[in-house]
């Protein structure tokens, strides 16, 4: 998407002067997004000598120089690692904050539903799924816990009205449904004697959610896609 022989930040000055930006300001910009992206230490680098990861980012950058109010990525940390990827993630929450509208399309489940305020689900080809993410993970009728505990599980532990799978002496899983909280599990598990030392979820929530929406019986497809957006004045944001 860019001359591969040409200098990272030369890249970044020459789409600023493509939207009519002054020398010096589209300068200040790129070294702005180049720093921001940890780019600038490469600013003198021929971009065909980039990492995978560091072209997505200089691609961002370039984006981003003539500020715009709505900025679309396509799958924009896929290919990267675990760290840079989360790194992305903290600097698209910043950049939607600033006033950026911001839509991407992502098949990290976990991406979408820690940046995304709306969202939309694609299978072949087909919305099958568009709403808020708030009001999509409301449909969950069952959430999966595992809980790790201090002293050794009891082989007679019960809860009532729980589903309850002992992993190994110290780690337990539980099915919760919508109508149970897990002020009711821990207060039995306090009757008990059992003190929780960490809890998670087994499996990402919007995870569940995409599975049990591709395989509704009027749905039935396979995976395609899921894609973001973000607002302006509500930083979190959406996925399709």
């Amino acid at each position: 998407n860019f001359n591969q022989f040409e200098k990272v930040l030369d890249i970044v000055v020459t789409q600023g002067g493509y939207y009519g930006l002054p020398h010096r300001i589209a300068l200040e910009r790129a070294e702005k997004y180049l720093r921001l992206l940890d780019l600038w230490d490469m600013r003198g680098m021929i971009s065909r000598t980039l990492s995978g990861g560091m072209k997505r980012r200089l691609m961002i950058a370039r984006a981003l120089v003539h500020e715009p109010k709505l900025l679309i990525l396509d799958e924009p940390t896929a290919g990267v690692d675990i760290e840079l990827r989360r790194s992305m993630w903290e600097f698209l929450e910043k950049v939607n904050a600033t006033g950026t509208t911001i839509i991407l399309t992502t098949h990290y489940l976990e991406e979408a539903e820690s940046l995304c305020r709306n969202i939309a689900i694609i299978d072949a080809g087909n919305i099958i799924e568009n709403t808020s993410m708030k009001a999509l993970l409301r449909k969950l009728t069952r959430e999966v816990f595992v809980l790790d505990v201090k002293e050794a599980i009891a082989t007679d532990l019960r809860l009532s009205g729980f589903i309850l799978r002992v992993m190994d002496e110290h780690c337990i899983e539980v099915d919760i449904d919508q109508n149970q909280t897990l002020n009711q599990l821990f207060e039995q598990l306090a009757e008990q004697g059992v003190t929780v030392t960490s809890m998670r979820n087994k499996a990402n929530r919007l995870e569940e959610m995409f599975v049990s929406v591709l395989n509704a019986p009027e749905d039935s497809g396979s995976e395609e896609a899921v894609s973001a957006n973000s607002s302006a004045t509500q930083p979190k944001g959406a996925a399709v």
